[in-house]
């Protein structure tokens, strides 16, 4: 949820740290700070700021130098954003620093015991527990005091240590959030996030829960929280540093809606087989025989990866024809759910490091369960911990709101589907279909974005409503549903969404002309009943957005989207709503790629 980033080497830190900051920023924007030494330093100096990234470097002094150096921008758990509750924290000493992503559960307790031993804490955070523990350690070394304190820690944590006395290492571990090696030329790097090391380095190492690493200028090490060596070597990572450049657009949202159609192509690359009409998915890890062998589909995702996998379940139940449901993550792992064998569970997640994914994950593989991940992060931490799955070659996503993970994750779904349904009892002929649809799919969206300046007069209109109200049946419900979020999320209208089959059941009565509702109406065989619906909101005098095939005659105004196949059309009908909220966040002044609130990848709970 936070960003941390980290160096070791001979080059001018603060500027390094203060680049990757800026990166990192969209996992958190309350606050930051950046702590640097050198080997020839009297000891660790710090500069901390309430607000962006921007508000830290204008209190940089100029003489800020260093050779070693971590830094945080900070998403508050602990604490409301302020100066002192900025990471990084120092002992009052001044000889122990740390950064840390993640919520140390018994933190309270810990820190009733160190006052009563005398520490005084200058912030309201669980993040200095960890400080005034590390630095009351006897241990000799610095890795032996990190793991003395993890000993007595329980709860998430990604975190890098600094100490005066040992300026030549950077100690980090990971339990639960994310922590990435970066591997130069003497030169070393650490980060939350791959976004703050592309620049520099393209060779990486993604830390396993448990794990720890001490980095050196020329030289790091792996190894477990009890001391045990482990093995890691470096992958490469396959986005540039140009991948997270806005490339002449005004916001990262705006650029990562209109790089859809490009991103749906790479995710069917290479994976149609026309031969047997069919797809190519090697990652699932699984054969005929088992995929015969799955009774039912579970999917578990939160927010926008929930949506996605309700449009992935309604695809798997009409091509494969296999029950399919899914469901929060963060509810099913608290509701001590009945784990199936004959279940085929599927993890959803952008970053491949949501907390509440993750942690539902590792609680099916203890009780035996197949899990399946769909996420866009090579080495995430979910693409491990499954038993294999997809990667949806999104590309980078810096923008808070997802927009383009959001559409490819639903084609990744869409391929899984035809996979199941040809192992099963779907024809040839509609493998054919569905194919043909796909492979439609880069150019209609490309289409839809062709009609963007209509879009953004409608955005105009209904800019000035104070709710908005989503509706669509079966296949349109989880697209209404991600639409509501959306403009929630990026405009902070109120928005609900609701199945059109259920309006006259209590939210008719909400209808009144100052309530605009948002109609997706696919042409298919619901659409006489979406048009139905619309009547008994137009009877009400309600005014009316249609997302449709052609133009509604009770809707006030219609945007049209390319006809694809009938089990496809959802993929489509979310891109102009995309559109919608990010020009209606426009014309409201919103801050669009950081909405209040808000961060990326939530790795806490």
């Amino acid at each position: 949820m936070c960003g941390i980033v980290g160096y070791i080497g001979k080059r001018d830190v603060a500027p390094l740290l203060l680049e990757g900051l800026q990166r990192l920023e969209y996992r958190g924007y309350d606050s930051a700070g950046i702590v640097v030494t050198s080997p020839k330093a009297a000891g660790l100096k710090m500069v901390k700021a309430k607000g962006r990234v921007r508000d830290l470097e204008a209190r940089v002094p100029a003489r800020f130098k260093g050779t070693t150096g971590i830094a945080h921008t900070r998403w508050a758990t602990h604490g409301a954003p302020s100066d002192e509750n900025a990471h990084p924290h120092m002992s009052a000493d001044h000889k122990v620093a740390v950064v840390h992503n993640g919520i140390i559960d018994n933190a309270a307790d810990l820190r009733r015991k160190l006052e009563a031993d005398g520490v005084e804490f200058l912030s309201e955070t669980d993040t200095e527990v960890l400080v005034h523990l590390i630095a009351r350690s006897e241990a000799v070394k610095l890795e032996d005091k990190v793991r003395e304190t993890l000993r007595v820690i329980e709860g998430t944590y990604g975190i890098a240590v600094m100490h005066a006395d040992f300026p030549e290492r950077i100690v980090v571990a990971r339990n639960g959030s994310p922590v990435v090696l970066g591997i130069g030329e003497k030169e070393m790097f650490v980060a939350s996030d791959i976004a703050a090391l592309v620049t520099h380095t393209r060779q990486i190492v993604t830390l396993d829960d448990g794990e720890m690493a001490t980095l050196k200028a020329d030289d790091f090490r792996t190894y477990t929280t009890e001391g045990t060596r482990t093995t890691s070597e470096p992958t490469t990572v396959e986005w540039e540093a140009a991948s997270y450049d806005m490339g002449g657009h005004d916001t990262y949202m705006h650029k990562e809606i209109h790089e859809q159609a490009e991103a749906v192509d790479r995710v069917l690359r290479g994976r149609i087989d026309d031969r047997f009409s069919t797809v190519h998915l090697g990652g699932l890890n699984l054969d005929a025989r088992d995929a015969r062998a799955v009774r039912r589909v579970k999917i578990l995702g939160c927010g926008t990866s929930y949506h996605a996998g309700q449009i992935g379940a309604q695809m798997i139940e009409e091509l494969a024809r296999i029950p399919a449901d899914a469901e929060p993550a963060s509810e099913f792992r608290y509701r001590n759910a009945v784990v199936d064998p004959d279940t085929l569970y599927i993890a959803v997640s952008q970053s491949g490091e949501t907390y509440d994914v993750l942690a539902a994950v590792q609680e099916l593989k203890r009780k035996g369960a197949r899990v399946l991940g769909i996420v866009n992060v090579v080495g995430s931490a979910i693409a491990r911990e499954a038993d294999g799955g997809m990667y949806v070659h999104a590309g980078p996503e810096v923008c808070v709101v997802s927009t383009k993970c959001f559409t490819n994750t639903c084609v990744a779904f869409a391929l899984l589907a035809l996979h199941l349904g040809r192992t099963r009892d779907l024809s040839v002929r509609d493998g054919k279909r569905i194919i043909e649809g796909l492979r439609k799919l880069p150019a209609q969206i490309a289409e839809m974005l062709e009609q963007e300046e209509d879009v953004k007069k409608l955005a105009a209109q209904y800019a000035d409503a104070r709710s908005m109200l989503f509706i669509g049946r079966v296949r349109g419900y989880p697209v209404a549903r991600e639409a509501s979020l959306k403009l929630k999320e990026v405009s902070y209208i109120h928005a609900e969404a609701y199945p059109a089959s259920e309006l006259k059941h209590g939210p008719l009565a909400l209808i009144e002309p100052a309530l605009p509702t948002v109609a997706i109406v696919p042409d298919d065989d619901l659409l006489e009943k979406n048009r139905a619906a619309m009547e008994e909101i137009k009877a009400r005098s309600g005014q009316i957005l249609a997302v449709a095939h052609q133009e509604q005659e009770k809707a006030d105004h219609t945007i049209v989207v390319p006809k694809n196949e009938d089990e496809l059309d959802p993929i489509l009908m979310g891109i102009p709503l995309q559109l919608l909220a990010y020009h209606t966040a426009l014309a409201l002044g919103r801050d669009i790629d950081k909405p209040r609130n808000l961060a990326k990848s939530v790795t806490v709970e």
